[in-house]
């Protein structure tokens, strides 16, 4: 069994943490904003235009039944909650009462059934496209993600030398916002030293050996490569000695920001803009074995799992999104949380990650969100389990535009006030 840490509730613990947060505003200030005063640059605010559905590019050819699965799985979790609430952060996406229709439409259709001419007119009879942009810009960045699979044991031994850890109890979260309104949303992560927080570990740190002999390994796996990446997807599959698999998620992070370490190989000049992907860095890393450990390195930030539950009734259903309903491969997409609600519908158009010239035009619906995913049109596909998944999540990076798809109950332009709120202009 493992074993587990207990921290102290006693007032002298609360007194350190009220007390060191204070500190840790101006300890971390250069971190947060680049500079001593707070930034006077313009913040990212969502917009969002009226369109049509003649104006979707594709939008006619998309089989879209997967998108009503994996709609159907976030309205799951939507209807759960009660119809005053709201879908998310920015008030124009309404609350979960204008949802409830289409979301109880979608969970009582058959979609093994479902013709792609009935799935198109499902979105096209209850839905209105709008384009998203920040301040008007519509243009964004869209890369993509899959579930890695990688080769573990329950216990150290042999080839099995890497560790995946558990969540350490010993890190504490100060949301810097119950401090001062100007850093509202700004969280740090660190732990507790004597009567002091600090910093938590960084990548270094932690595999120099600082969790060790704390039983939070969760499994053991040989390859410290595909550890590394394992925790920039965020989730993935373990294959045990015995053929069973063990699923892993994202359970937290150490705090750090992270750093993608294909920007320190183009700066060493060992790859290019234009080579640059996860198989060439993956492929560097493997060949270059006394060098890897100090090029991951550069990338403080380490993510802690947890060992995720497999439906019985769906065993191959993808990993959990941050709505806590599984993916749907091709058809989930990550975006920035800050704007975006959970359990939207989102058509995206941007181009195919091996062949710029060919288009990619679907229909996905916002399900998780991402530590580097940020900004109102950004988002981050989910293309599944496998290596064909990886070829084409480690290839995607490009630009694009997206349309959220609000149901006609909603009307984002009758939030005159929505400049003051989340999300931003309307």
């Amino acid at each position: 069994m493992k074993r587990r840490l207990v921290l102290s509730r006693s007032l002298s613990l609360v007194s350190v943490l009220v007390g060191a947060a204070a500190a840790l505003i101006w300890m971390f200030w250069p971190q947060i904003t680049g500079q001593i005063e707070p930034p006077a640059e313009v913040e990212d605010k969502l917009t969002l235009r009226p369109a049509t559905f003649a104006d979707l590019d594709g939008w006619q050819t998309d089989d879209m039944r997967g998108t009503v699965r994996a709609f159907a799985r976030s309205c799951q979790a939507m209807l759960r909650r009660s119809d005053d609430k709201p879908v998310g952060p920015d008030p124009r996406m309404g609350t979960i009462g204008q949802w409830r229709d289409r979301c109880e439409t979608a969970v009582s259709l058959d979609v093994e059934s479902l013709r792609k001419e009935d799935a198109r007119a499902f979105f096209e009879s209850g839905f209105r496209p709008y384009l998203s942009g920040n301040r008007d810009t519509a243009e964004g960045l869209f890369t993509g993600y899959y579930e890695p699979e990688l080769q573990g044991q329950l216990t150290r031994g042999g080839a099995y030398q890497t560790p995946l850890y558990l969540k350490p109890n010993d890190m504490v979260s100060i949301d810097l916002g119950d401090f001062r309104e100007d850093l509202k949303g700004t969280k740090l992560v660190g732990r507790i030293a004597g009567d002091a927080i600090k910093p938590y570990y960084d990548r270094e740190a932690i595999e120099e050996g600082a969790l060790s002999d704390r039983d939070l390994e969760l499994v053991w796996v040989d390859d410290a490569v595909d550890a590394f990446f394992l925790q920039i997807q965020g989730s993935g599959r373990v294959v045990l000695p015995d053929d069973s698999v063990l699923r892993v998620g994202y359970a937290a992070t150490n705090g750090h920001p992270y750093f993608a370490i294909g920007r320190e190989l183009i700066a060493r000049g060992v790859l290019t803009r234009e080579t640059v992907s996860l198989q060439s860095i993956r492929k560097w890393l493997h060949d270059n074995p006394g060098e890897a450990d100090a090029v991951m390195n550069t990338n403080a930030s380490y993510v802690f799992f947890q060992p995720l539950k497999v439906d019985p009734n769906d065993p191959e259903a993808g990993p959990l999104g941050s709505q806590g309903v599984p993916l749907e491969p091709g058809r989930s997409l990550a975006v920035d949380r800050r704007f975006h609600a959970m359990g939207v519908p989102v058509w995206l158009e941007t181009s195919d990650p091996m062949n710029a010239d060919r288009t990619f035009r679907r229909l996905m619906v916002a399900q998780d969100t991402g530590g580097a995913i940020r900004g109102p049109v950004r988002g981050d596909i989910f293309f599944g389990p496998g290596e064909d998944a990886a070829l084409y999540a480690g290839h995607m990076n490009r630009e694009g535009r997206k349309y959220v798809l609000l149901p006609n109950s909603i009307d984002p332009a009758s939030w005159q006030d929505a400049d003051t709120q989340t999300g931003g202009t309307s």
